[in-house]
């Protein structure tokens, strides 16, 4: 019976009950039905529109966003500038997780976005203020509904997306319409200005009204238009309609922490950082409303607004909110992403469970040309998904922006990479067991095949592949002890230089990725055999920089001699990577050809 009523999901329940609770308010209180419809058209408005942008704008604003998220300010203003067009902070939002699932920005550019977009969708207020309540919307929104439609019939997706995003825009001024007739006709049965509270109170009573009706609607933007259209038809105080929308702003907090469930780990921390945002700015809203009241009335006077024109001056609340959410977070970004971090850790998906071979089994040992084969497959899957990513991680650097074109300089620079993974346990959960089959399958085929010298030469290069990586890893298991405690140390000497060790790791890695992607690129080689040679001659114990820092005192004993082995150590792991990455995407057509003629 228990287990039974454990195994019940209260989220099944969930619709079936709103839609009772809907038809009973249709059924008890009528009147309701026509402002209902206003809400519901304008909330289906919304929907189109951001379908129409998601249709045919995606590509180049992912482009900008590329371009865009280079610094901090540049993605805030581009989750600004977007959002002010194109009334979707959803969209923007969808746009800043995928490229962060990708590595193609980072976490803190991400966010930026993100805070942009808060201020950018105060357009909707100002559009519905300067706009909505101007204008006879009807006269132009059945025009622009019936030219969106033409345009959704077309086959061309880019036309396509023209037509939901007029229809959307149709739609949303249409429900303004209807929710404003609504309102007036049944201004009587429907009033909150009746309701007063004094003080404080009365401000948390309303910021929860606020806060429910944007749980209820899933949308912050709709019950800013309800607030502003109630207001319009005096059915709702000035200052309560205040409350109202620090409410709606603060409400967008549950929608976003659903959002963010089925989110990866950065989702969840972008809607975590939005979550600090919404409850940040609200509280210091509600404390100070008077005072920001007093502001606002201030303003709008010397800007030329009247004393009794409420919808702009709720406009320009709405502005000044997600103002003071920007003045608070920004300074402090840093220190958000560090809690961030804590609260939602990275999932430990390198020690999860033990790794299994993917290519190697019995079948094929049939042929050598066939175990070469999937010997160069298995230590290629070894390369790319375990080796160059502890290497990465293991010198605190993100190995999904090696893979993307963000600045090396900014990579190392990022302080957001911390990755306390477990070296040890990652080389004998995903390394050794991995090594130890491909020893295997490559000694049973020697052993079974009466090979030639040049099939044995083969055998031997791609031992040496996976035998590298073995190296790697374990010079990264002491290095990445020092590097933890050193690129934080209060001793900028020691900091600097390994800071340049991890520079000078980042920078091969990147130029593998290249490699990977083009093996037969000769800018790409020769930039390889470049870092080949830095590394080959590159020695501290001899270089005038290590002598200063021991004649000058700037470095401790114990410093010295953890960079003198550990600039030793990453001159040989970069010597092994790039010997590994030759031999499995340049020399790997001509091992597989000396296979088949042997």
């Amino acid at each position: 019976m228990l287990k039974t009523l454990s195994n019940i999901r209260p989220k099944k329940f969930i619709f079936p009950m709103m839609l009772l609770a809907l038809a009973w308010i249709f059924y008890n209180h009528p009147h309701v039905s026509e402002i209902a419809a206003g809400i519901a058209i304008l909330l289906f408005g919304i929907i189109m529109l951001e379908d129409g942008f998601n249709a045919f704008v995606q590509g180049p604003m992912e482009r900008m966003l590329k371009k865009m998220s280079e610094s901090v300010s540049r993605s805030f203003s581009f989750g600004f500038i977007t959002t002010a067009i194109l009334q979707s902070s959803g969209l923007i939002s969808v746009v800043a997780i995928s490229f962060l699932s990708a590595g193609l920005i980072s976490l803190k550019s991400g966010i930026a976005v993100a805070f942009g977009a808060n201020l950018g969708t105060t357009s909707t207020a100002w559009l519905v203020s300067t706009l909505g309540f101007k204008l006879d919307i009807a006269s132009f929104a059945f025009p622009i509904l019936a030219f969106g439609i033409v345009f959704v019939l077309q086959k061309n997706s880019a036309v396509k997306g023209v037509g939901y995003a007029l229809a959307g825009l149709g739609f949303f001024f249409l429900g303004i319409e209807f929710m404003q007739t609504g309102f007036e006709t049944y201004q009587d049965k429907f009033d909150l200005s009746s309701i007063t509270y004094d003080g404080l109170p009365g401000v948390f009573v309303f910021a929860f009204i606020g806060i429910l009706l944007t749980i209820i609607f899933q949308s912050g933007s709709a019950v800013i238009v309800l607030v502003l259209t109630m207001l319009q038809t005096s059915q709702l105080e000035y200052f309560n309609a205040l409350a109202l929308v620090v409410g709606a702003n603060i409400g967008n907090v549950g929608t976003m922490i659903l959002g963010a469930l089925n989110a990866n780990t950065n989702g969840k921390r972008l809607a975590g950082a939005q979550v600090i945002f919404k409850l940040s700015a609200g509280i210091v809203s509600l404390l100070l409303i008077f005072q920001l009241a007093d502001f606002v009335d201030f303003f709008a006077k010397n800007v030329g607004v009247d004393e009794d024109n409420f919808a702009i001056k709720l406009s320009i609340f709405h502005t000044l909110f997600n103002l003071i959410g920007c003045v608070l977070m920004m300074p402090v970004l840093h220190y958000i992403i560090k809690f961030l971090k804590r609260l939602i850790p990275d999932k430990s998906d390198d020690t999860m469970e033990v790794a299994k071979a993917k290519f190697l089994n019995k079948s094929v040992l049939k042929y050598p040309q066939s175990t070469i084969r999937a010997l160069l497959d298995e230590s290629k899957n070894l390369f790319e998904e375990t080796t160059l990513t502890i290497v990465a991680k293991g010198l605190y650097i993100d190995p999904k922006a090696i893979r993307s074109e963000v600045d090396i300089e900014e990579i190392i620079a990022d302080e957001e990479s911390e990755y306390d993974i477990d070296v040890e346990e990652m080389y004998y959960t995903k390394v050794k067991i991995i090594y130890g089959k491909i020893i295997k399958y490559a000694t049973l085929s020697e052993s079974e095949f009466a090979l030639t010298p040049k099939i044995l030469s083969a055998f031997g290069r791609v031992k040496d592949a996976s035998r590298n990586q073995v190296l790697i890893i374990k010079n990264i298991r002491g290095l990445h002890k020092n590097v933890k405690m050193y690129i934080n140390s209060d001793n900028e000497y020691i900091e600097e230089e390994y800071e340049k060790m991890r520079k000078f790791v980042a920078h091969t890695l990147r130029q593998i990725h290249i490699l990977q992607k083009n093996p037969e690129s000769v800018s790409t080689m020769m930039k390889i055999d470049e870092i080949k040679e830095t590394a080959s001659t590159r020695d501290l114990l001899l270089s005038g920089r290590f002598e200063y820092l021991i004649r000058e005192r700037k470095i401790s004993s114990i410093m010295a001699s953890s960079l003198a082995n550990d600039s030793s150590n990453v001159n040989e792991i970069v010597l092994k990577l790039i010997e590994s990455a030759e031999l499995l995407y340049i020399e790997r057509n001509y091992l597989l050809k000396l296979a088949e003629e042997g």
